[in-house]
């Protein structure tokens, strides 16, 4: 390719170019490859660019040497090799698959750049680029895909699949983030890898999953090709309840954005799971590997929605919901669950107006409004046991005995709060305990 040729976007940052110069000056081939070159011939922006070079690990270090390298996977032929800023990039050398048994790779180091490109997934990430002598070099067509807008795979679909499963959800990923389609072989490739997912381990399916809600502005196209292709009901069949709505509700949610908010990312899980029960979304968060604290968010998001959500939105159709009411819920979400819920809740609701009719959605201005109501009341009104201006001590001091009538008569009280905030005082909560005391015991 003529240097009037090369795509202006193709220009990687100063410490590449020096690497890669480093490289040649030592008598190696360096070329850039990978996900940057692929971004950068859209016109994207991308800040990690990757490095490919006939050097072994071993020459690798002996050109930049200790205090600049950092051996990432010397094992699979990758060092990290620091720039002049720095900045880490990895620089892996030319290498072929000796064998495979779907999840990890035994590699031979020695092969051309022709040999480690075949070996890659899928065409588009199959274009090495060389920053001194500016010429693309794409033995697989990669360019014509991307300008078809096509994702397909590096010669044979079936034994790429083979190869490495993870494939199948990472042509699915790209797909939905570049906005691609999927070739018929490479998609009935991963049709049939559906079935040998389960070879995956946890960890390995939650970090696509994860990519999937970080990387991708609309993951519904994803969710709903890991539905079409069997994906789903082999890794997470706990998601086979997920309806249209709660589908079109992930892309009505916040994209977590490129500085990564978790927050952000644990909406849209939430969101995926909101179809099913709560019990469910924990034993399948867990089982993927999701910290505790995380299983235990979603869990918890998905049961407000599933006991809150209906009647938020039937009262919000049907007029403006009253203090009480308005206290009750922030009393049954939690102050600290507030912005997770509504978060959920928004999508939701926003993806329902987005139906032919959408008659049964809140408007978004009465949401915002109820937003800032649920916010105020948890801020300034007694909304949880806690905020009582009695505890348990106050009513063994009046005479009720500890164990589950006192726990009822202090959820009682609270329900009285939440009826007239007035009422939060010592005198009247005591009073009003004996009488509840007395009246249990008259039933009985």
């Amino acid at each position: 390719m003529a240097l009037s040729d090369t795509p202006i976007q193709l220009r990687p940052p100063g410490g590449v170019l020096e690497i890669v110069t480093d490289l040649e000056n030592a008598g190696h081939q360096a070329w850039c490859v990978g996900g940057a070159v692929r971004d950068a011939l859209m016109g994207q922006a991308h800040l990690d660019w990757d490095l490919a070079t006939s050097a072994t690990p071993d020459q690798v270090q002996g050109v930049f040497g200790r205090r600049r390298t950092i051996p990432v996977g010397i094992e699979f032929g990758t060092v990290g090799v620091l720039d002049r800023a720095g900045v880490l990039h990895e620089v892996t050398t030319f290498r072929r698959d000796v064998r495979t048994d779907g999840r990890h790779a035994e590699v031979q180091f020695g092969a051309s750049l022709d040999e480690d490109l075949a070996r890659r997934d899928f065409t588009v990430n199959a274009i090495a680029y060389s920053p001194t002598r500016r010429a693309i070099h794409d033995p697989f067509g990669g360019r014509a895909d991307i300008e078809g807008r096509i994702i397909r795979s590096v010669g044979d679909p079936e034994a790429r699949m083979r190869e490495d499963r993870l494939r199948a959800l990472r042509g699915i990923r790209f797909a939905a983030r570049l906005g691609f389609g999927i070739e018929q072989a490479t998609w009935d490739a991963i049709r049939h890898s559906a079935p040998h997912l389960n070879r995956l381990s946890a960890e390995r399916v939650k970090q696509e999953l994860e990519k999937t809600m970080d990387q991708v502005t609309h993951p519904s196209g994803a969710i709903a090709r890991w539905q079409e292709s069997g994906a789903i009901e082999i890794l997470v069949p706990e998601l086979a309840p997920l309806s249209d709505e709660a589908r079109a509700a992930l892309d009505c949610a916040p994209p977590p954005g490129p500085v990564r908010r978790p927050g952000r990312r644990l909406t849209r899980f939430a969101v995926l799971f909101s179809d099913g029960e709560p019990e469910a979304a924990l034993r399948a968060t867990t089982r993927l590997r999701f910290s505790k604290a995380e299983s235990q968010w979603i869990a918890t998001m998905v049961r407000l929605w599933q006991q809150t959500g209906a009647a938020m939105a039937e009262r919000l159709a049907t007029g403006t919901a009253d203090a009480v009411m308005v206290r009750r819920w922030v009393s049954a979400i939690g102050r600290t669950m507030l912005p997770g819920f509504f978060r959920v809740a928004a999508a939701r609701w926003a993806a329902r107006r987005q139906r032919s009719d959408g008659a049964d959605a809140p408007a978004v201005r009465a949401v915002q409004r109820l937003y800032r109501r649920c916010l105020a009341a948890a801020q300034r009104e007694p909304i949880d046991l806690r905020d009582l201006a009695i505890d348990g001590d106050d009513l063994r001091q009046a005479g009720i005995a500890p164990g589950p009538e006192l726990g009822k008569i202090l959820a009682a009280l609270l329900e009285r709060v939440l009826e007239e905030p007035s009422r939060n005082t010592r005198d009247w909560l005591v009073d009003e305990a004996v009488r509840l005391r007395v009246a249990a015991t008259t039933d009985q």
